[in-house]
């Protein structure tokens, strides 16, 4: 297990220690199942512990909501000599579950590359501190070992983040690792060869613009995992009133939960202008130039929450949502407003007195 402290001001535990419970329960059920190499869970139980159940007496969460069949492909893709690849949309919980599945797998989700535009070989190789360099010349001590480094020789899991965002140089880095499963070090005159159990998982957005396309070599060395966007209105309604339930209880916000009236109504919004129809495919929508994804619907009832809680009764109102709903969606000033009033105009106007308040609170703000 990790040792990130566990103190009650740590603003955001990783995910084995968030359901360390969890894992503990499950290490016991899953004692006498065989383990491959480097894995503290069978199988078996790292998909329960994804996608849900009961061990030794403790329900297990769902920490993905989808298709269990894509988490039983990933997992299984981690079972052989290819690293896993997630892609999708913004919102579709690729980092969520690519944290989750490296906790449960080797109990240790910290070693972690955030892909940028700034992220060189080096962060994904090694380093020195020039300090001890320029004092001994090159030693093991002067090393500074990347988390893929760290993840090599340990033969756990590291994860990479966004690598789509780095440059391709940068991403090409990796093909060697991962068909060779081994890094050079030419100033010790040695290489690190990864122990079985080492792999790597992925994530790459499929909306962002400006990032560099993987090359055909580097996706070759991946199984590639495609998360969808929640398939329709109940699902997203559930996945976003658990995450709001998780995040108001690790933040102690002050305020009750939304009722589900509340979520179905955001959800709805989001999905009819990003999928740029009304749910009932009827009309037609322009959609907003912003990402709008299940992940900015979470964040907009947490804010709504805060407000709430901070400086109203502690239930959210229309005039919370609304600020929100004004700032997720209007990230363009000229031309997401006019989108934002269409909607209004042309959709949340006409559907009823259970519509009204949130509509003429949203047309006060959007003038």
């Amino acid at each position: 297990m990790s040792n990130t402290n566990q103190g009650q001001d740590t603003l955001r535990l990783p995910a084995e220690l968030l359901y360390k419970h969890e894992i503990e329960a499950l290490l016991i059920e899953d004692k006498n199942e065989e383990k491959p190499t480097g894995w503290q869970l069978s199988p078996k139980a790292v998909l329960k512990y994804i996608v849900g159940g009961k061990a030794n007496g403790v329900e297990i969460t769902p920490k993905y909501i989808g298709h269990n069949r894509l988490v039983e492909i990933a997992i299984a893709t981690l079972l052989t000599d290819r690293s896993l690849l997630l892609i999708g949309e913004p919102g579709t919980a690729k980092s969520w579950l690519s944290e989750n599945l490296t906790a449960a797998i080797c109990g240790d989700s910290s070693k972690v590359i955030q892909g940028t535009a700034g992220t060189s070989e080096e962060h994904i190789k090694y380093s020195w501190n020039y300090a001890m360099l320029l004092a001994n010349g090159p030693s093991d001590e002067a090393l500074i070992k990347s988390p893929v480094y760290r993840a090599m020789q340990s033969g756990t899991v590291a994860r990479f983040e966004e690598i789509s965002r780095c440059a391709s140089e940068v991403q090409d880095a990796l093909i060697s690792i991962l068909s060779e499963k081994n890094i050079a070090i030419p100033e010790l005159g040695k290489e690190l060869s990864a122990q079985r159990g080492f792999s790597i998982i992925a994530t790459a957005n499929t909306r962002d613009k400006g990032v560099n396309d993987m090359s055909a070599a580097l996706k070759r060395r991946f199984n590639i995992v495609v998360l969808p966007a929640p398939a329709n209105v109940e699902t997203e309604v559930g996945i976003v009133s658990k995450r709001v339930a998780e995040i108001s209880q690790n933040y102690k916000l002050k305020a009750q939960l939304p009722s589900k009236d509340v979520v179905e109504k955001i959800v709805t919004i989001f999905r009819e202008l990003r999928q740029g129809a009304t749910l009932d495919q009827k009309q037609k929508l322009k959609s907003p130039t912003g990402v709008i994804s299940t992940a900015e619907a979470i964040s907009l009832i947490t804010n709504s929450m805060a407000l709430a809680g901070s400086f109203g009764n502690g239930t959210i109102t229309d005039q919370d949502i609304a600020a929100g709903l004004q700032g997720a969606l209007v990230k363009d000033e000229d031309k997401d407003k006019l989108i934002w009033k269409e909607y209004l105009e042309n959709v949340m106007k006409k559907r009823g007195a259970e519509w009204r308040g949130l509509y003429n609170t949203c047309s006060e703000l959007n003038v």
